[in-house]
């Protein structure tokens, strides 16, 4: 009876496969299934820059002035991918709110909008004692004039969640013209972001591969604080508009000053010594602080070098934090095809 049983069940597979249309060739080889999406080579996606595979030391490139010990060299392989040109700006941001407040009222709710993902712009008052930051708590997200500066008051739910939303963007438009899905955009890891960060030259202390802060004219290469009380010398009191210094040898700009970034890594000091040395990624759902990099407008030099680790809670939104984000590269990195 067990034998007949088998045996039926194998004729009524052979039966569906069948069926349901098994492609064979004229000879009947197997020749792959059929009606799959359109996919050519991966193209750049718009506002993006390559970053092409590679392998680099990552850590600390210079002294430890903190001595906290927490990012000790280790050499780390990454998979090609591609990064946003700059910080995501103000506008940018803006389209995002505009869709939310548009389509998602009736299924999150407008509270949830307003005090979720709408950046909170009391960071410029709250972030600071005894500060004028009122002007731009009123001006910085809402006027025409910042709308090329990078996003603040947004914390890393709130990033996520833009990410999210991204990758339906883009994929509800390739749905329509039948082309096949793009990789998610989200958060890059905070191996990939300093890998970026570094351009290529393993070992630099900055994005721009020297050990100094300002170039041969004598021009501060970021925007961040040269001084004690000095946050003018760069050109820019807070923070500039996007792109205002020269870009790194990837093309990417301001991954050292003008705002720190959101990383998708949570933070814990031995973090480096336990990660895999591909593509690492240290996740941790119960642990509320998430890896911060690159320092920002406010900050002193060390937090701008590219080995410097920093942290803020998830739910915090700051005025010296915004985000960018990265999208993995479908293909072998070898770099050409990038390009």
């Amino acid at each position: 009876m067990n034998k007949l049983l088998k045996l039926s069940s194998f004729a009524m597979a052979v039966v569906l496969l069948a069926s349901c249309g098994l492609r064979r060739g004229p000879q009947g080889d197997l020749v792959g299934a059929i009606d799959r999406p359109e996919y050519n080579p991966q193209a750049i996606p718009y506002g993006m820059v390559a970053c092409p595979g590679g392998t680099f030391h990552m850590g600390q490139a210079d002294q430890d002035i903190a001595a906290s010990m927490a990012n000790l060299n280790k050499q780390v392989t990454i998979s090609g991918f591609y990064m946003d040109e700059t910080e995501i700006t103000n506008n940018e941001y803006r389209q995002f709110i505009e869709v939310m407040m548009q389509d998602s009222l009736d299924v999150l709710g407008e509270e949830y909008v307003m005090t979720s993902l709408y950046p909170d712009t009391t960071v410029w008052v709250k972030d600071y004692s005894y500060h004028m930051g009122d002007p731009l708590m009123e001006y910085y997200f809402s006027h025409p004039a910042f709308d090329d500066y990078p996003v603040v008051g947004v914390d890393w739910w709130a990033a996520k969640y833009f990410s999210e939303w991204r990758t339906k963007l883009k994929n509800q438009a390739n749905a329509e013209e039948g082309i096949a899905p793009m990789p998610a955009f989200r958060l890059p890891s905070e191996a990939e972001w300093e890998y970026a960060a570094r351009g290529g030259r393993d070992m630099s202390v900055y994005p721009w591969g020297g050990p100094y802060l300002r170039n041969a004219k004598g021009c501060l290469l970021a925007n961040f604080k040269p001084g004690r009380g000095d946050y003018y010398s760069d050109g820019f009191t807070y923070t500039a508009p996007v792109a205002q210094f020269f870009p790194n040898d990837f093309g990417l700009y301001d991954m050292a000053g003008n705002v720190a970034e959101w990383c998708e890594d949570a933070y814990a000091e031995a973090a480096v010594p336990i990660v895999w040395d591909l593509n690492p990624v240290y996740n941790d759902p119960s642990e509320p602080r998430k890896v911060v990099r690159g320092g920002s407008w406010k900050d002193i030099a060390y937090f701008l070098e590219t080995g410097t680790r920093n942290f803020e809670f998830q739910d915090s939104a700051r005025s010296y934090i915004g985000f960018r984000n990265v999208m993995f590269y479908l293909g072998r990195s070898s770099g050409n095809e990038f390009r």
